[in-house]
């Protein structure tokens, strides 16, 4: 495929980190526009985005120097620079590093937590969607070798080299996958919204549905194991969001 957009002299531009940062800066757009549909201050919004946008950044760099220490110390900048290293627990855990450091604004500012949650789940559909479709142009999270008339095939070495991508072999388009059902929960949770009488009803459907699916997608990802860190997340999404659906405040309503 197109694992590097453009070329700048030596600087290599690639297609993944572009689609990352489209899907960053829609959500982020999208994110005042439903807060204004929930009730919720759309400038604290935006800076709880950009304050867990932030820490996962930076928290994935720092496990990053840490996990390869000396990888660090011969080449810093290459170590820093990373496009092409997401391993499981670097994501899980500098991802929640990102939702705790949000939620701690959250508190601290006095959002209401259930219709904030409302506001994001629409905007993380957006955005996965967005970078799932970076992933398979750029020949990252490929998926399991298959022979089906929509298979997919990598033939790029700069794939391979950036990504591990195999080269030569049909695939499961699985990234496409993952975006097709981020853009189905994407159409129901705005054509919920407006039929949403609770709040947390529409982030507990986002949690419940793209945990659900994104449990059996990961058996269709290339290096599924056993119970996973990605399929525990599913679990733990699917149970969030039950819980939301159960523990629905009755006197919470949606505007």
């Amino acid at each position: 495929m197109y694992p590097r957009l453009l070329q700048l002299g030596h600087i290599a531009i690639p297609t993944y980190g572009v689609f990352t940062a489209l899907a960053l800066i829609a959500g982020l757009m999208a994110a005042v526009f439903f807060a204004r549909r929930t009730g919720v201050d759309p400038n604290k919004i935006w800076t709880l985005c950009l304050i867990g946008i932030s820490t996962t950044l930076v928290a994935a760099r720092l496990l990053l120097v840490f996990g390869h220490l000396d990888v660090f110390r011969q080449h810093p900048f290459w170590v820093l620079g990373l496009t092409d290293v997401h391993e499981q627990w670097v994501v899980a855990i500098s991802g929640f590093a990102g939702v705790g450091a949000a939620a701690l604004y959250a508190l601290a500012e006095g959002l209401p937590l259930l219709r904030t949650l409302d506001a994001l789940a629409p905007c993380a559909a957006m955005a996965i969607a967005i970078n799932r479709v970076g992933a398979f142009l750029g020949g990252l999270d490929y998926g399991v070798p298959v022979a089906l008339p929509w298979s997919v095939t990598y033939t790029s070495r700069i794939a391979a080299l950036w990504y591990r991508t195999p080269l030569g072999i049909e695939l499961h388009p699985v990234q496409l996958y993952d975006a097709g059902v981020s853009v189905g929960v994407l159409v129901f949770l705005l054509w919920w919204m407006r039929r949403s009488s609770r709040a947390g009803e529409v982030a507990g459907a986002w949690l419940f549905l793209y945990g659900f699916s994104r449990f059996f997608l990961s058996f269709f990802y290339a290096g599924s194991e056993a119970l996973p860190i990605s399929e525990l997340m599913a679990v733990l999404g699917v149970i969030a969001g039950g819980v939301l659906w159960l523990r629905r405040t009755p006197g919470a309503e949606a505007p």
